[in-house]
């Protein structure tokens, strides 16, 4: 068995934190081996552990027990993860707490006109609105932290098809949003993705169009 002798601290096996990181944690210090005998599988296929680099990354053998790297891990099983500083915690999958999209990205096409973000007399503040042409489309950045997306839709005078994909264009989700429907929540796994594009389409005239809220759309 080919092995290395490591000295590890706590997470940065994990997330590759930086040192400064470590004064004062309630770390301790161990001696452990790279095992590169060690392979993984995901339903029967071999799969190489990367971290958030690209990085190829060993499992560690320590004390009789085998250690995998959380977050190749999640990315190979296509699941969600998140490091929370704020309670030391590593999340994976859906997080309790919803978050709003536009709280991690910044939407230069969205509208923040209280005369415009009305719908049903509820202002949302800041929303996607598109009256014009027959449709376009929207990116969204998860940035691979979150396992699901919730997009809200709401339909103006004709009904809206709405597509959602990765940045290879592959279809993720395909949903009709009629009027009657009111503001439509749209649920899309997006776990391990860092983009997904919107893709929109309605009749062509003036009175048809999208309305999408991006303070109640939010990730889990």
């Amino acid at each position: 068995m080919k092995k290395m002798i490591v000295s590890i601290v706590g997470i940065s096996m994990i997330f590759g934190a930086a040192g400064g990181v470590y004064a004062g944690a309630n770390l301790q210090e161990i001696k452990a081996y790279l095992n590169n005998d060690i392979k993984v599988k995901v339903n029967g296929n071999t799969v190489q552990l990367l971290d958030a680099q690209g990085n190829v990354v060993t499992p560690i053998t320590y004390d009789g027990s085998t250690y995998l790297p959380a977050r190749a891990i999640a990315s190979s099983l296509n699941v969600a993860v998140d490091y929370d500083a704020a309670s030391n915690s590593v999340l994976f999958g859906e997080k309790v707490e919803g978050t709003p999209v536009n709280a991690i990205q910044t939407f230069y096409q969205a509208i923040k006109d209280p005369n415009l973000t009305k719908y049903k007399n509820k202002d949302y503040g800041e929303v996607i609105k598109n009256t014009e042409s027959s449709g376009s489309n929207f990116t969204l950045e998860p940035k691979g932290k979150y396992q699901k997306l919730y997009l809200q839709v709401a339909a103006i005078g004709s009904e809206v098809e709405i597509k959602i994909q990765d940045k290879n264009s592959v279809l993720l989700k395909q949903d009709t949003v009629k009027i009657d429907d009111g503001l439509k929540t749209i649920e899309v796994n997006v776990a391990g993705l860092n983009e997904v594009t919107v893709i929109y389409s309605y009749e062509n005239n003036d009175k048809s169009g999208i309305f999408v809220p991006l303070t109640t759309s939010y990730y889990k």
